[in-house]
This record gives structure tokens, sequence and C-alpha cells, in this order.
């Protein structure tokens, strides 16, 4: 077994790996950017070598310099992660060529499966189902159009080198094949430095799911399947295993035709074998990824591996000790992943400090796996995952029921998140009910994310939570000494809670114990049980015999509330100063329509539009890139370019403004 392993990337999955080499006895190396210096992944390994600049290819995409650090640190192996260099086959040849093993498949495998169209060249070879479609190489728009228009609209237009959504658009028409193509290609060359394309049908009420699988380069098993349909953008949000769609007869299927893929390349490792799966069960080949997935927990929970482990026995020449009929499914996982986005905004990055950071803690229901810490720093220069969080249960419902009750206490303040979409999407009764495809959150949230999506809850919880926070307040200040004869602080039991814009006369008293409290709303009884403190972000206890965990952040003179996703502010105020509130004038917004601002940090690729410019609704007016994404500023309505604000090459701030119009 290796003595010393280094760890060729970042983040979570950098601090996933070093877990399970501190388990095994193995020392690790860490590799790191400049931006990373203080990292969680730098702060758990043995050893850490600084690469260079933030830039990824500066830093991480940096072969030479991190076999270098193999050399002087005496490490006999690397783990790649995913991403990065994961998929790298001259990464492969040059740790080889040090004697250094590279814990994943060898080169000619990465080459093999890397390369989306000779990958199904190979997989057509192999008896594995494919998807129709044109796989050579496509020389420029117009012949991306003609080919598109053969197949068959709607075409999905992919990256060859291409992962985690990046160089992928799906189009339905010839103007969107065209707009596809090239900006497929452009992306592409920017995340991959390969900008060859291909197209393929796109297969309609399609679900993505996918097979793991285990081998030494004898014995190859499948190892389940995951359910990975809920995406955004073609990234992955949720995932589960095993499938609520796959029955017996077509997991031993896919399992069979992913084993012959792996065979066909002598594939040595853990890998995954990606298909789309149509309403009847007809399954193709979409992709091999010769590396570890985002996703692996959810099979680890349910088979009681450790893929990681099984990767590294494998790369230090040790032989699988399982047999396929080893491999047992026992009850239910699910991974939500948590990222530094505001779904508000139609789920743009969002860059900065993590001013608090406290998940949940861990059981054998909960997981969470991260590379960030309180305090820590979310990067522009790199993917905005702040965490996964993954819950185990006998049965789908119990995961589910763990997700939302984990959701509610993963806090996180000082950047924006994509917590209250994912308490949203667990609460859909069509996700609930397993009736998922690719295009779930398209469908459910057809005019984008907003708080109307967030499930209906009682506000009397709310309600109720907010009076006993507030008879906790008010009882310390009645104890406080030294008080004025004649101008103590008397304990009134009395109140109105104003719950955003609504009002509700409430009578709170203790009772019990002094951990009860007897609340009433409206004349209906709410009994709250709870021991929380002053300061405690999380209230949790029971409001009417009901578990609630509610976030709590104080704001001026009221509270900033948590529960499920949704967010409500709470003012309690006397019978007197809650009429006086009901009469105080609202301050009005300011109008910002006649600028185009920035939705998000990031640099400002281009502005299409000059000064004195009349513009149509729909037309291109500047381009921002963050967390190496494009994205794309369109005018909403026709108008006049009055000023340019900020000139390509700009460092944004979000709501910066970029142009002014007449």
């Amino acid at each position: 077994m290796f003595k010393k392993i280094l760890i060729a990337n970042r983040g979570e999955i950098a601090c996933r790996v070093i877990k399970t080499a501190k388990k095994m006895g193995i020392a690790t190396v860490a590799v790191y950017s400049e931006a990373d210096r203080d990292a969680l992944h730098v702060q758990m390994a043995d050893e850490g070598v600084l690469l260079g600049p933030p830039p990824s290819n500066q830093s991480y995409l940096l072969i030479d310099k991190i076999v270098q650090a193999c050399v002087d640190t005496g490490a006999e192996a690397v783990h790649p992660g995913y991403g990065f260099l994961s998929e790298n086959q001259a990464f492969q040849k040059a740790l080889a060529e040090k004697g250094i093993a590279f814990i994943g498949p060898d080169a000619w495998a990465i080459s093999a499966m890397g390369d989306k169209i000779e990958s199904k060249k190979l997989a057509k070879e192999a008896g594995v189902n494919t998807v129709p479609g044109y796989m050579g190489v496509i020389k420029d728009t117009e012949e991306a159009v003609k080919i598109a228009e053969e197949i068959g609209f709607p075409v999905m237009i992919k990256a060859s080198a291409g992962g985690g959504g990046k160089g992928m658009r799906l189009a339905w028409n010839v103007e969107e094949a065209r707009e596809g193509f090239e900006s497929a290609t452009n992306e592409a060359r920017s995340s991959f430095g390969d900008d060859r394309v291909f197209i393929e049908k796109f297969i309609e009420q399609p679900r993505h799911i996918e097979i793991q699988v285990l081998s030494d380069g004898e014995t190859c098993l499948y190892v389940g399947e995951r359910e990975c349909s809920i995406q955004r953008r073609h990234q992955k949000v949720i995932e589960e295993a095993p499938s609520p769609f796959i029955d017996p007869e077509t997991r031993k299927a896919m399992g069979e035709q992913a084993v012959a893929l792996s065979k066909a390349v002598d594939y040595k490792s853990a890998g995954t074998v990606e298909f789309i799966v149509d309403a009847n069960r007809n399954f193709y080949f979409l992709e091999m990824n010769t590396r570890l997935q985002v996703e692996h927990p959810v099979t680890e929970l349910v088979t009681g591996l450790d893929l990681v482990e099984w990767m590294i026995r494998i790369a230090a020449g040790e032989k699988l000790t399982l047999t396929q009929d080893d491999i047992k499914l026992t009850g239910w996982a699910m991974e939500s992943r948590i990222y530094a986005e505001d779904p508000y905004r139609n789920f743009l990055p969002s860059t900065g400090r993590l001013v608090y950071y406290r998940p949940p803690k861990e059981s054998d229901t909960v997981r969470v796996d991260t590379g960030v810490y309180d305090g820590g720093e979310i990067s522009m220069f790199y993917d905005p995952m702040v965490a996964k969080l993954i819950t185990y249960g006998a049965d789908r419902n119990a995961a589910i029921t763990e997700m939302r009750k984990a959701l509610d206490e993963f806090y996180i303040r000082g950047i924006s998140h994509n917590i209250p979409f994912l308490a949203s999407l667990m609460s859909k009764k069509r996700f609930v009910d397993g009736n998922l495809t690719t295009n779930f959150i398209a469908e459910e949230y057809a005019d984008g994310f907003s708080a109307d999506d967030l499930p209906a809850e009682d506000p009397s919880v709310l309600v109720a939570v907010a009076a006993v926070i507030n008879r906790l307040y008010a009882d310390r200040a009645a104890s406080v000494s030294g008080q004025l004869p004649g101008h103590e602080m008397h304990i009134r039991t009395d109140w109105v809670v104003r719950l955003n814009d609504d009002y509700y006369p409430v009578r709170v008293e203790r009772a019990g114990n002094g951990e009860h409290y007897a609340v009433e709303i409206e004349g209906e009884s709410y009994p709250v049980v709870t021991d929380w403190t002053f300061g405690e972000p999380l209230f949790v206890g029971t409001v009417k015999g009901k578990e609630v965990t509610v976030q709590v952040d104080g704001l001026g003179i009221g509270y900033r509330l948590f529960n499920n996703g949704a967010q409500a502010l709470a003012t309690v105020y006397t019978p007197r100063g809650a009429e006086l509130a009901r009469v105080m004038p609202k301050k009005e917004p300011p109008d910002l329509s006649k600028f185009l601002l920035s939705p998000m940090p990031g640099l400002l690729v281009s502005v299409a539009v000059s000064e004195g410019q009349e513009v149509k609704s729909g037309e291109t007016l500047a381009v921002v890139e963050a967390m190496k994404m494009e994205n794309v500023l369109k005018a909403e309505m026709d108008g006049t370019v009055k000023k340019i604000h900020a000139a390509p090459g700009a460092s944004l701030s979000v709501d910066e403004i970029i142009i002014e119009f007449e």
C-alpha cells in the first residue's frame, strides 16, 4: 500500500479523499493556488505545495508542477478527484514516466472515453445502445445547422471534451442551432482548450441514470445505479440511489452493458457509465466518466462501500474481494448540491466570505462533504459548490424527510445560496412521487424560481416562534438589576406579531418546567417546547407537537426567520405599537429600470452597444463571465443607450451599473 499520496484537486473532493487516506493510514499532500492558501483541504493534508496564481490554468492544470510536487514530497500516487486533470491522459502519462501511480484508469481508457465522439463509436462496437446523431467533427456554423436539420429537431449540441454541463446547448430550431453551436464552441474552447462539438438527437421525456462500475482489470462489477435527472442547465442538482424508475431487469441490462464497455477499454478503477432513459425504459449510452463522480456518496450509503478506498487499493495493485452477488442495495440515499448562487436572480453565482457556516450535524442518516469552513472565502475562480448534503433512509420517503430537516438546519450567511430552491424541489408532489425527467426543473419552474414556489406552511408556526423568542428577551430585560423605581420593566403576556405584512394578536405565558410556553394565536393554542438560548442561530423544538427547525437572524427590532426554504420578517409589538406600525408610510424602492446592472460579480467580457445607439428588445447588450460560465445580458425593452459605465475587462460587483439608457 502507498505510504503517501498527493491529491491533485481542491475543495470538497480533495477533503473527501484526504479523509479516506487518513483512515487507511496514508499521508497526504495537498496542492493549492494562491487563492486557496487557507483552504480546508490544505489545512487537512499533512503537507501542502503552492502551484501558482488563482486561475486554474496557472495552478491546478499545470501538469509539470504537480508532477514535480510529487517528486519533491515523495508522493507515490496521485488521486485526481473530478474536474481539472482527472480525465487528462497527458497527466497520467507524465506521472507514469516518473513511476508515480495514477489513482484511476490508464491513459488509453481515459483517451477512449474522454472523447465523446470516439467513446460513442467504441460503445456501439461493444454492443452498447447509442443515441442517433452525427459523431464527426463539424467545421462551421452552417454545417452544424445542416446536420441538425438532417437529424431532426430537437438536437443536443455537445462539446466533445465537455463535462459538468459546459459546452452543451439544446436547440429546437435553426436559430437556436446556430447560436448554440457558436456558444458551445466558445465555451468548450475556454473551458477545455478543445472546441470540437458533436450533435445528437435529443430524447424527449428523458431520465439521466448512471451505472457505477468498479474494476481491477480482471473482475468488473456494476455497483447499482444513480438517478441524476434533476438538472439545471445540464448541471446535476439532486441525485439519488437507487432510481425510483428502474426495475431489477433494467438495472441488470444497464449494468451488463456498462461492464461490457468497461471491459472493452480494459478499465481499471472506479468509473461511471451514463445513460439516457426514455419513458419506456429504453436506455442509450451517453458517456463514460473515467473518474470519481460528484454524486458517489449516494452509492456509498446504499452499498456500504468506500469507493475512494477501492480506487486507492486497485491503484496499489490489490484485487477486488467482491463478486457481483455481493453488491446489495439497502435503503435509499439522496444528495443535494449546495451552491453559492442566488436562486432569486436566475441562479447567478455568488462570491464572498462565509460569515457563518454551520452545516447540520452528521449522523447515520446525514452526511456533509464540504471544502469550506466558517469564515472561509468562496472564490470567483472555481466551481461555486459549497457542500454536498447527503441523507439516508430506509426508503425514499424517509430519505426525503431527512433531507428537508437537514436543509432547515444548514446555516449559511455571507453569500447567497440555493437552499430555498432545494427545499422547494423536495416539496414538489411530482418529485415526491418520483415522476422525474431531465426537464423537471424547466417544467416545474417555467418562469424561474420565486418565493411563490416555496411550500405553503402554516404561518402560525413562525408567529409562535417569534412570540417565544420575544418573550425570552422580555424576561431577560425585566430581570436586569438597578432599574429606576417606578420605571421597572414588567413582563407582559399580550403582544402582536407582524409577520411580513400580516398582524397576529398573541398571548405568551411560561408553562411547565421553563422550557414550555403556552402560546395563543387569535384564540387558538400553540404550545411550544424548546431550549433555545440567546444568540443561537437555530430555534429547534416543537410547535403544537410538530418538530420545527427555524433559523433566526436578528434584524433591527425584529427577526428574519427561515424555515422550509422560505424567509419571513417578524416584528413583535405591544398592541399600541402595532396600531402605530399599521399607519407608518412605506419607503418605495428606487426606479432602476433605466439601467443595465450586473446580475452577479464577474468579468465584463464584452459590451455589444455604443452610446447613442438604439436597441431593440431581446438584443444582446453585454456578456459577463463568472465561474467559467458566459452570461449574455439582453435588452428587456426598446431604448437608446445614454452612457456606457463599464468597459470590457472590468471586474464587476453585483448590481454594478454597466449601461444607462435614455
